[in-house]
């Protein structure tokens, strides 16, 4: 199991969290194929859906036989027995729309890797009194650069990373970055249902290259 900071590294320096989730199987593991492709290392599953749990079984299998150096985490984690189940499951990390004090002890006990997502500074104070370090800003949409600008020098010591609604034009994404975020969780903007029902992974593998030189662009 990697360490919480080889997972924070990692999700830094790719500067992207890809997320999405399908009830189906091999959609599941055409998608992680077509991101990794694409050059990434570090993809989270949600934990949307009655199958999430067997699909994620698969993707590790898939990972371990394909995949040298990704690590697969598991979002939607709202409390603690979710979490175990994925960890059993060769979960790399956990991540959740809220902060859940039992998965943040759970995860500090195992060195593990948990973003909890935050929407008010409460939540952030929280979290950080509770040793974690890097804090999901959710919704993205709802809170807004300008939110991330106002606290960024209340937690010096903490990472951000936006998700939901996130975009994936250059002026969105310069917009997060100047911001001070440290990366962008993205899901349905750039792993779409309508890509997916048409198992067009071509074109998820061609978007995903994009985003990522785009990140890199805009970091320059």
């Amino acid at each position: 199991m990697a360490s919480r900071q080889a997972i924070t590294d990692l999700i830094i320096s790719q500067g992207i969290l890809p997320l999405y989730f399908n009830a189906d199987e091999t959609i599941s593991t055409d998608v992680l194929r077509a991101v990794y492709r694409a050059g990434v290392k570090a993809v989270e599953y949600t934990n949307r859906g009655e199958a999430a749990l067997s699909n994620f079984k698969k993707l590790v299998a898939v990972r371990n036989n394909e995949m040298p150096g990704l690590m697969l985490g598991v979002g939607t984690i709202k409390h603690l027995k979710q979490a175990e189940e994925y960890v059993n499951a060769g979960a790399d990390f956990l991540v959740s729309p809220g902060y859940v004090a039992a998965v943040a002890d759970y995860a500090n006990s195992l060195d593990l890797f948990y973003a909890p997502g935050c929407m008010t500074p409460s939540e952030i104070i929280a979290a950080e009194n509770n040793g974690i370090r890097f804090i999901k800003l959710f919704p993205g949409n709802l809170l807004g650069p300008a939110f991330m600008s106002t606290i960024k020098e209340i937690f010096p010591t903490l990472f951000f990373m936006p998700t939901g609604g996130v975009d994936t034009t250059r002026e969105n994404l310069e917009a997060w970055f100047n911001a001070g975020v440290c990366a962008v969780g993205m899901g349905s903007k750039l792993i779409s249902k309508k890509l997916m029902e048409q198992k067009d992974y071509t074109t998820i593998e061609a978007e995903t290259k994009k985003v990522l030189e785009l990140i890199r662009s805009v970091r320059q």
